[in-house]
């Protein structure tokens, strides 16, 4: 094996069976043999189907890199929720190797050398307010924080309340917002907020 062309893999965020094809110089099924029998070994990490990293660059990803591989496992898909709470400094929870996030098709997760990446499916009315910070998907502040109201009023997910800096968000954002998500969740977004 060329280790050197094969450390060519770690220059990029993620690499492909194709990628693999082609800096080794190998067909196609025999590229995906390879990265079967290295992700087995622990040399590439398998995120999901054809979506690799080497185990070397897992160990230094960052934070904002863990971010950006929830956005690529599930497209399209928006940091929200705790995460994005977090991310803007609104709670105190720290979620190290936890990540939320809103998806368009189905509700999903993945878990990968012991960080859990977890996809809530929002109605498609619901999909909107996010913005683009560097190479991530984020919600606004006062989106992510709807979003957690918005499934915390339907029993299915918690929310620590007494961790969070209301101070910080946007109040006539929030009652913008809120208009378009359901009664009972304006009705818990209302009452935390005191509008």
């Amino acid at each position: 094996m060329d280790y050197d062309r094969l450390r060519q893999l770690g220059e990029k965020f993620y690499f492909t069976v194709d990628d693999v094809a082609d800096i080794l110089n190998l067909k196609q099924p025999s590229a995906r043999v390879l990265c079967n029998r290295y992700a087995k070994r622990g040399i590439f990490i398998r995120l999901k189907n054809n979506f690799y990293l080497l185990e070397q660059n897992w160990k230094n990803l960052s934070q904002e890199d863990l971010l950006r591989i929830a956005n690529l496992l599930q497209v399209p898909s928006y940091i929200s929720f705790t995460t994005a709470l977090s991310y803007y400094e609104i709670t105190t929870q720290i979620q190290r190797g936890f990540i939320e996030s809103v998806c368009a098709r189905r509700s999903v997760h993945f878990s990968v050398k012991g960080a859990k990446f977890t996809f809530y499916k929002l109605k498609k009315e619901y999909y909107f307010d996010f913005i683009k910070k560097g190479e991530i998907f984020i919600a606004t502040k006062e989106k992510a924080f709807i979003d957690a109201c918005y499934l915390y009023s339907f029993g299915r997910y918690a929310l620590d309340f007494s961790a969070l800096n209301l101070d910080k968000l946007d109040k006539s954002k929030i009652k913008k917002l809120i208009v378009k998500f359901p009664v009972k969740t304006q009705l818990v977004v209302k009452n935390i907020c005191k509008i």
